[in-house]
């Protein structure tokens, strides 16, 4: 079983992105299920042009499941993203001030592309970690849906399995928590991330 774990690197008023932290966190867990696992990471730069580069190298390893991680800084939950959709932003710069020039992603093609993953599956094993988790059909106009909408697009020719998930902005050392929600721990979040790896990696094998 081959298994690519990605993150991606610092953007525009993000100078830490703890993607890129849980990614590599992730890769170093040691468990039964995941004994005949071969984990590789990946840190994707957050430019449009690096999504483009990089991923068709990802799939050239012939993966059997590839999961991104990316952070969505107003959401308190870890989103478990069930589609990507056909939009980019034409106001947020990527990490390398560029802008795309077109509001889609690819002219001509479905408004929006789904996931083949069990969603409520992995909703329903995030659960025991006690880490807040919903479903979202919304994974923003910026490079987290972009790298979706691409790898789902490359996936149809592949076995490969796809899956997004969003995660809050979470410190891996947390301090005093500024704001009176819920606070949330980095341990938790791992807990929760491997436990969807280990679910997902379930439903790879099917």
């Amino acid at each position: 079983m081959r298994v690519v774990i990605a993150g991606f690197g610092k953007f525009p008023g993000v100078p830490f992105n703890p993607s890129a932290i849980l990614v590599r966190a992730l890769a170093r867990r040691r468990r039964p299920a995941l004994a005949d696992v071969v984990c590789s990471t990946h840190i994707f730069a957050t430019s449009y042009a690096a999504v483009d580069r990089d991923l068709p190298r990802l799939f050239a390893g012939k993966p059997d499941l590839i999961l991104i991680f990316g952070v969505a800084g107003r959401r308190r939950y870890l989103s478990i993203e069930t589609r990507a959709r056909n939009a980019q932003s034409l106001l947020y710069p990527d990490v390398t001030g560029h802008h795309p020039a077109s509001g889609t992603i690819e002219r001509g093609a479905p408004a929006a592309l789904r996931g083949d993953a069990p969603f409520v599956l992995l909703q329903n094993a995030v659960r025991p970690s006690r880490f807040p988790a919903r479903l979202s059909r919304d994974a923003g106009r910026y490079l987290c849906n972009y790298v979706y909408w691409r790898a789902l697009a490359q996936a149809r020719a592949t076995p490969a399995l796809v899956q997004f998930i969003h995660i809050p902005h979470i410190a891996s050392h947390p301090r005093r928590p500024r704001s009176r929600g819920p606070r949330l721990a980095f341990s938790s979040l791992m807990t929760a991330a491997e436990m969807l790896l280990v679910a997902l990696i379930a439903a790879s094998r099917r």
